[in-house]
């Protein structure tokens, strides 16, 4: 009777290393995945943050040029159309640099193009064709940065035309 208790407690014995290495597997498994979730949190969550902080750089872009169509009109008729220039606010007013020394914002970094715009004779706006309007530009403002090893940009187009 000895001998059968002794190989019961023996099985028993087996079976708790069986259990307590399956344990173990599951808390590991379980604390990997928890990890890879919070490391994947935490790059979204600085994408969302740089898309965000992007979209506020296009928008003050376009106020920028705004205010630089505000303060005559042969500001923006005096840009080079095709020209990629740099919005930098200096001295109380913005100015469109084509050099871009000093017009990074952090990680980011922020250009306008002027395009020409065209109507038919409908006084629409056409895409090709038409006659040359030389109180309209068509505006796109460009965020770009590094977002890791990736170049990330975003766009905004308008159009932006002499109101005075």
């Amino acid at each position: 009777m000895k001998f059968f208790q002794t190989k019961q407690n023996k099985i028993s014995k087996g079976f708790m290393i069986i259990e307590i290495v399956v344990a173990i597997s599951i808390i590991t498994v379980s604390f990997v995945a928890a990890i890879s979730v919070a490391q994947r949190s935490v790059y979204v969550a600085r994408q969302s943050l740089h898309n965000t902080q992007a979209s506020y750089l296009l928008e003050e872009g376009a106020e920028a040029i705004r205010i630089y169509r505000d303060n005559t009109w042969t500001n923006i008729s005096g840009m080079n159309v095709g020209t990629t220039y740099y919005p930098y606010f200096t001295s109380g007013t913005w100015t469109f640099p084509t050099s871009v020394t000093n017009t990074t914002v952090g990680i980011f970094t922020r250009s306008v193009v002027l395009s020409a715009v065209s109507r038919d004779t409908n006084a629409n706006i056409t895409n090709s064709g038409g006659t040359l309007d030389t109180g309209t530009k068509l505006v796109t403002i460009t965020v770009a940065w590094m977002e890791g090893s990736v170049n990330k940009t975003k766009t905004l187009s308008f159009y932006i035309a002499n109101i005075f």
